[in-house]
Formats: C-alpha cells, sequence, structure tokens
C-alpha cells in the first residue's frame, strides 16, 4: 500500500547535498513559490525570497532566472529585478540589496495569451475557461507591456516563456496563440534577447514557427518535454534544451533518450517551481534549492562527472543570458 498523503508526506523537501560546483536555475517562478501554501512537512517552510535565495546558494544554485508569464508577474519580476540589481528595498518582496543572484524572463504565456484575446472555449484539458481581473486588458495591449519592461529593465534578458499549448487551447485558442508566439519571436529578435520557450503537445507547430519566422539567436525549450526527434532538430538548429523534474521520473525512458542526443553544450536545467518537483519528492512543492536532483540525473543519464556536468552548464547559461 501506498503512503497516506499527510502534510509531511507534502511539505517543503529538506536540503538535498550541495552540489561541487555552482549552477544556474534556468527557469523559476518565485512570485508563485512565495505563494504556494504547503502544508507543513519535514522541512521548516522558507520564510520569504531571501530564504529561497539562502537555501539555493547553500546547495550550490547561486543564480536564477526569474519567469514572470502573467501581467501580475511580469510586474513582480520587474520590481523584484530592480531590488536585486541593489536598488532600495521598495519592490514588493523586499530583499537584501546588491545579491544580483536573479536575472528575468517575460512574457504573455501561451495560455495567458487565449484569455486576452476573449477567447472562451473548452480545450482538450477539459477545463472551463477562469478569466481573472487582469484579463480585461487585450492581448495587444498586454504583449506592449511585456515589451515595455523588457525595454526599460536591463536585467531582463529573455522573452519567455511563450510558445503553444494545443493540451489547454481549442482550435480558435490556438490560432490566438500562434500569432502571439510570432509576435514573442520578433519582440525577442528586436531586442537582442534569448527566447524561452513553452512547448506542450505542440512539437511539430512550435517547430514551424520557428523555422518560418526565424528563430532568435539564443532559442531554449523551457521544460524539454520532446522525444529524440525534438532532439534531434534542436541539434542541428543550436536550440537550447532546459531539462527540469520530469527527467528524474522512472517512465520517462524517452526523454533521457533526447537527452543522450543532444550536445553538451546546448543543455540546461530548471526547476520549473513550484512545479514538476523531481523524484523521489513528487507531490511535494519546489523551488530553486531542489534542482540539484536534477542536475544529478542530468549527470548519470549522460555518464558525466557531477563537477564537470555543474561547470558545463553554468558556462551555457551564462553564454543565453549573459553575467549576472
Amino acid at each position: 500500500m501506498g503512503r497516506s498523503r499527510s502534510g509531511r508526506d507534502r511539505g517543503w523537501p529538506a536540503l538535498p547535498d550541495a552540489l561541487p560546483a555552482p549552477v544556474v536555475d534556468d527557469h523559476t517562478h518565485l512570485e508563485s513559490v512565495l505563494g504556494f501554501d504547503a502544508p507543513p512537512g519535514a522541512e521548516p517552510a522558507p520564510t520569504g525570497l531571501d530564504d529561497h535565495l539562502d537555501r539555493a546558494a547553500a546547495v550550490g544554485v547561486t543564480r536564477m532566472v526569474q519567469v514572470g508569464c502573467d501581467l501580475d508577474a511580469v510586474a513582480w519580476t520587474d520590481a523584484v529585478l530592480a531590488v536585486d540589481a541593489g536598488a532600495a528595498d521598495t519592490g514588493p518582496v523586499p530583499q537584501r540589496p546588491g545579491r544580483r543572484a536573479l536575472l528575468g524572463a517575460v512574457a504573455i504565456h501561451p495560455n495567458e495569451a487565449v484569455l486576452h484575446a476573449g477567447v472562451h472555449e473548452v480545450a482538450p484539458d477539459g477545463l472551463d475557461p477562469d478569466p481573472q481581473p487582469r484579463h480585461d486588458v487585450g492581448l495587444d495591449d498586454a504583449l506592449a507591456r511585456v515589451a515595455a519592461v523588457a525595454r526599460g529593465n536591463d536585467r531582463v534578458r529573455a522573452i519567455g516563456e511563450t510558445g503553444l499549448d494545443h493540451f489547454r487551447a481549442g482550435p480558435r485558442g490556438r490560432e490566438v496563440q500562434r500569432e502571439a508566439f510570432r509576435a514573442h519571436v520578433a519582440l525577442a529578435k528586436e531586442l537582442g534577447l534569448a527566447l524561452q520557450i513553452h512547448d506542450r503537445d505542440a512539437h511539430d507547430d512550435v517547430v514551424d514557427v520557428l523555422l518560418r519566422d526565424g528563430a532568435p539567436e539564443r532559442t531554449v525549450f523551457h521544460c524539454f518535454s520532446g522525444g529524440p526527434a525534438l532532439a534531434e532538430v534542436c541539434a542541428r538548429e543550436g536550440w537550447f534544451c532546459s531539462f527540469a523534474g520530469p527527467l528524474t521520473y522512472p517512465a520517462n525512458e524517452d526523454l533521457r533518450a533526447a537527452l543522450r542526443l543532444l550536445p553538451l553544450d546546448l543543455l540546461l536545467v530548471e526547476t520549473d517551481a513550484p512545479y514538476l518537483t523531481p523524484h523521489p519528492l513528487r507531490g511535494r512543492p519546489n523551488a530553486p534549492y531542489v534542482v540539484p536532483h536534477t542536475v544529478r540525473r542530468l549527470a548519470e543519464v549522460r555518464d558525466l562527472d557531477l563537477a564537470t556536468t555543474c561547470e558545463t552548464l553554468a558556462a551555457t547559461a551564462t553564454r543565453v543570458y549573459g553575467t549576472w
């Protein structure tokens, strides 16, 4: 019989063993991590942003890319990056100035784009649309806000996450997503920023947009979810692939087969926190300090020395996003 889902089973994970060299969490949603209402567990709940950054640094995750992909999160990301850069502690979640642990990415998530466009249809996920007050802003205006933040904050180094989500969009929604995706691709190229892609059940159509419109020089498949066929395309085109907790799930052998095909210098690692917590911690909230579990599995799959793996991942993140 399986264990009951007690609060202890579902609370914040304990700190893993520290990595032998620093790495970057390529994609995390800290505003959602801070808002995650997890029950008490074996590890006391982190007390705020500084605590999360301290926990991450203690295990070797010294830098991260904070991703804001709805209008509220875009504004939060813009403000917290200003604080992290050393401005006065006037942001929504003050932290010690000057740490410079964070860079950012901003976008309108493909599922957000559908709601900003006023499309309310039940998609393959079977869920009814759930518009929020922020969706009263039209899609063009929402995209304009993203562009303004990306232009105005030099610690925003990527446009994302953007892309296609066929699981949560019907026919009209998919049309909206495609046009929003194309707008984000154009913005990333205009500003010389990296592009972080959300790709759910839409591999062929994502690749089609990138090839037709021309991908930005630094294009990243966030939470890479394809198999060997997509890996071969990414290797050929020089697109980066960021691996998250699903790499560790026992059933995902196709994902590990894809990892084995990719050049080492195209690999990144991420949490997508507070989602996609790695095995054996599924069911608990995720956070940047948990990324060592995925790093160790990546090194194991590729039969690499752990320290070399960390150094390579960190160097690749710097190539994609610049210096912190």
